[in-house]
């Protein structure tokens, strides 16, 4: 499969009082594309464990240019990285348009871990969830660790 992309909308709402996407609200993008890679790709692919249950353990933004809002969708790329038992990581790469060629504004990281909510802990990822994200993965970790 390789790179996922998304692409999201930013809203005018998203504005800070420097015309640019606050960085509240670039969160809430980046958690938009990674619902649509881990709930709505992945159930597309017969993967639907993840939509009950993933919570992010750690999140890092680095902002290299402003996002500004032009009523334009922003592109989304998202990699997998560090696939171990019980976590793994994204990558993202948020381009201030629609193309490839547009510059990244922000590069982004989450760590994440499947959560079993009924029973309220984390779990190991199952067998179909892992071999969806090995689709994306990029390396920087050997899966199976963890």
């Amino acid at each position: 499969m390789g790179v996922f992309v998304a692409e999201v909308q930013p809203r005018w709402s998203d504005m800070d009082a420097f015309g640019h996407v606050n960085h509240a609200n670039t969160v809430v993008l980046l958690e938009e594309a990674r619902v649509a890679m881990l709930f709505v790709e992945g159930a597309r692919h017969g993967v639907t464990g993840m939509a009950r249950g993933m919570v992010v353990a750690r999140l890092s933004v680095d902002y290299h240019a402003p996002l500004v809002h032009n009523g334009e969708p922003v592109r989304i790329q998202i990699a997998v990285r560090d696939l171990r038992a019980a976590s793994f990581v994204l990558d993202y790469s948020v381009h201030g348009g629609r193309q490839d060629t547009d510059p990244v504004v922000a590069s982004a990281h989450t760590l994440m871990a499947p959560y079993d909510v009924a029973a309220g802990r984390p779990r190991r990822l199952t067998d179909a969830e892992r071999d969806f994200l090995a689709g994306f993965h990029c390396g920087g970790g050997r899966a199976g660790q963890g």
